[in-house]
């Protein structure tokens, strides 16, 4: 029940935050269209991505979250497709509404070979370290910066990429149990090491079951 009341919680603040608190939209609203159009040649490295990390984050989840989502009364694909809009704001509401469960059962559909493939972890794991490369050789940090502190479009998507990174230790510990990895300290790392905890655990972490 804290867990829940927790996430709700944060879900509500980041909403308030967002809407009351956070830097202007205005000026957003011109490199908002230009960069959903593509047309990123004006923009900071970084601003890109980042933002295309939130993608990635969302594909990490992915891996977790469609197995996770067999087991429970709520389907997960609703959540999954409004964070792709919403970023984190779309995921929240699951976590909070999922209960826990360490079983998986029945076979496993195309749909979820997919998500469960090691395979689809070093895709994952690849894309995310080029995009990184790409902000470090092509961006300007100092701008980076300054544009989180004047900009709400930038201002909120870096806290929602940071924001991926806190919430992901609550679909882990499940999904490690499914998979019959107990070690408390697996978990840590794995749950501690910024994004490259996750990648690594799903480039590495074994099957489930297949009945």
């Amino acid at each position: 029940m804290i867990r829940k009341v927790g996430l709700w919680l944060l879900w509500i603040g980041f909403i308030a935050y967002a809407l009351f608190l956070a830097p202007p939209w205005q000026p957003d609203v011109g490199r908002l269209q230009n960069f959903l159009a593509g047309n990123w040649a004006d923009l900071n490295a970084w601003v890109v991505a980042v933002f295309s990390l939130i993608g990635m984050w969302v594909m990490i989840y992915s891996c977790l979250i469609f197995a996770d989502g067999r087991m429970q009364k709520l389907p997960a694909w609703p959540f999954v497709l409004g964070s792709l809009g919403t970023g984190v704001l779309g995921l929240i509401p699951y976590l909070a509404l999922r209960e826990p469960n360490q079983h998986f059962s029945g076979p496993k559909d195309g749909w979820l070979k997919f998500w469960d493939s090691r395979r689809t972890g070093w895709l994952i794991s690849t894309s995310t370290i080029a995009f990184i490369a790409y902000g470090i050789l092509l961006g300007d940090w100092g701008g980076f910066v300054q544009e989180f502190q004047t900009s709400r479009f930038i201002h909120l998507m870096s806290l929602a990429f940071c924001l991926f990174g806190l919430l992901w230790p609550t679909l882990l510990g499940d999904d490690m149990a499914r998979r019959g990895l107990k070690e408390p300290g697996l978990f840590w790392t794995v749950a501690l090491i910024p994004l490259f905890g996750p990648l690594a655990y799903l480039c590495f972490r074994p099957p489930l079951p297949n009945d």
